[in-house]
C-alpha cells in the first residue's frame, strides 16, 4: 500500500499539486503576464485550470508566500525616502505609499485610498513595525504637508519619531521616484483593478517579487547564491 504525498498545511483541499500553484502565483506577481495568459501556458502543459482560480491562489497564497519570505529579508538602512504614487482601483485614483533606503532597496508600502495625514500616519506605522529594533534617522519627502505633519504628531507615540532629521530635496528622491516605475509598469499592465482588497494583495506580491529581484533576502551564510534560479530560492523561502 503506497503512502499519501506528504503536503504542506496550506494546500491541503487542493485540487492542483503545490507546484503548479506556486508556479502561477510567481509567475503572475513577477512577470507581465495576466490571468488569462497563465490558462493558456498551463493548457500548453496538459493541465486545465480557469482564470478565476488563478485569481483566487493569489488573493489566498500572497500573503503567506510573503510571511515566509519575511524569515530571511535582511535589514534595510535607516536613511527613508519616502513618496506616494497612484494606483487605478475601479476607475478611481488612490495612493500607494512606499519608502525605500539610500541604497534603493524597499523599506515598506501600504496602499490607501486618500493622501491624508492618517494615511500618512498609518504608513509610517507599519514601516517602524516592519524595521525594529531598527530605526529611522533620516526621512527624506516629497514636500507633501501631510506627511509632514504625521511625522510631527508621531512624536507623541515612538520616541524614534523625535530624533529622526525630516528634510524636503527633490534630487535624493529621485531614487524612489525611478523605483516607482517597476511596480507601476506591473501595475499598469493589468489595466486597473476592480476591488481594494484585491489590488493591496496583488501589490503586495508585486513588492515582493521587487525585493527578491534586488536581492533583499538572505538564506544564511555557506548558501552559495550565485547561479542560482529563481525555482531553487522560491523553494528554499517557502520550505
Amino acid at each position: 500500500m503506497t503512502k499519501p504525498i506528504a503536503r504542506d498545511p496550506m494546500y491541503r483541499k487542493r485540487a492542483f499539486d503545490a507546484d503548479i500553484i506556486e508556479l502561477c502565483v510567481r509567475w503572475h506577481i513577477t512577470y507581465w503576464v495576466s490571468y488569462r495568459d497563465l490558462v493558456e501556458m498551463m493548457a500548453e502543459r496538459g493541465i486545465q485550470v480557469a482564470h478565476t482560480t488563478v485569481l483566487r491562489w493569489v488573493t489566498r497564497y500572497v500573503p503567506e508566500f510573503e510571511k515566509r519570505w519575511s524569515r530571511f529579508a535582511k535589514a534595510v538602512g535607516t536613511s527613508w525616502r519616502v513618496d506616494e504614487t497612484y494606483i487605478s482601483i475601479k476607475a478611481r485614483w488612490h495612493y500607494l505609499y512606499r519608502a525605500v533606503d539610500k541604497h534603493g532597496k524597499t523599506v515598506d508600502f501600504l496602499l490607501r485610498r486618500d493622501r491624508g495625514i492618517a494615511a500618512a500616519q498609518a504608513f509610517f506605522r507599519k514601516a517602524l513595525g516592519s524595521t525594529l529594533p531598527r530605526v529611522p534617522r533620516k526621512v527624506t519627502l516629497d514636500g507633501h504637508a501631510s506627511s509632514r505633519r504625521a511625522l510631527w504628531l508621531l512624536r507623541r507615540e515612538h520616541p524614534c519619531w523625535r530624533n529622526v532629521k525630516v528634510r524636503t530635496n527633490r534630487d535624493l528622491n529621485n531614487l524612489i521616484e525611478q523605483d516607482h516605475r517597476a511596480i507601476k509598469r506591473r501595475c499598469a499592465s493589468m489595466s486597473g483593478f476592480k476591488s481594494f482588497a484585491n489590488a493591496a494583495i496583488t501589490i503586495a506580491g508585486i513588492e515582493l517579487a521587487h525585493r527578491i529581484r534586488k536581492g533583499q533576502f538572505s538564506f544564511g551564510r555557506g548558501r552559495r547564491r550565485c547561479g542560482w534560479s529563481r525555482n531553487v530560492e522560491w523553494a528554499l523561502a517557502l520550505a
